[in-house]
């Protein structure tokens, strides 16, 4: 991770399942400070844009340096997190986990300098349609999002898999105990231990769900059932 705010990401990948899954050794996130790889005394890693405009640029040497330092293998993806990129999705955090190790750089102020981008970089990812101060939250969500299809990492093994996103459709409905809560019941089918009727029921729910919430992704799906 190439990051001008290393210490942004302290809290969040020491809590919780990722912070297990480092001390089991199913992940290891590394954190590398874009300034140490500046060339002058002062350490500047950023600059005005030719052309004119507001804000600055990620000057490009720096981030070359730290890559080509710093990187695997010449088939380590290097990442991007920009506003321009890529949609990230469900299926681009199953496709990432399979690579044995990736290079997310942090993007700042009005980007990084093109020539970075277009023949450095070998994939761009936007987190939504909007503005960020910094790639760090951005990197922060793609990080836990991918972590979830590393092996042994959640306690289910097929969690991720019957996540929202992950078939197509969104999650549906849960319940646990009581089977009675302030008058309202569980549902009976999830309490009659058929199971071809409740993976049915669950599949009838997620469907309804997502034509209710998200009628776009049913252009997308591929139902199973």
């Amino acid at each position: 991770m190439l990051t001008l705010f290393p210490s942004m990401f302290l809290g969040p990948l020491q809590e919780s399942i990722l912070k297990r899954a480092q001390e089991r050794g199913l992940l290891d996130i590394i954190l590398h400070q874009l300034r140490d790889y500046a060339f002058d005394r002062h350490q500047m890693t950023d600059d005005t844009p030719y052309g004119g405009g507001d804000g600055m640029v990620l000057k490009p040497e720096p981030i070359y340096r730290a890559v080509t330092t710093i990187r695997n293998t010449e088939s380590t993806p290097i990442i991007l997190l920009t506003p321009q990129g890529q949609a990230f999705k469900q299926e681009t955090a199953i496709e990432l986990a399979q690579y044995p190790s990736l290079f997310l750089i942090c993007g700042h102020y009005e980007g990084v300098d093109e020539r970075i981008r277009k023949h450095l970089v070998t994939h761009e990812y936007s987190i939504g349609d909007y503005v960020l101060t910094g790639g760090e939250l951005a990197a922060m969500v793609i990080i836990d999002a991918i972590a979830r299809f590393i092996p042994g990492v959640l306690g289910a093994q097929n969690g991720a898999r019957n996540d929202s996103y992950a078939s197509g459709l969104l999650e549906g409905p849960q319940y646990t105990r009581p089977a009675v809560f302030q008058g309202r019941e569980v549902p009976g089918v999830l309490r009659s231990g058929n199971h071809a009727a409740i993976e049915r029921w669950q599949y009838e729910q997620a469907l309804h769900r997502t034509q209710e919430r998200r009628p776009d992704l049913l252009e997308e799906a591929t139902p199973d059932h």
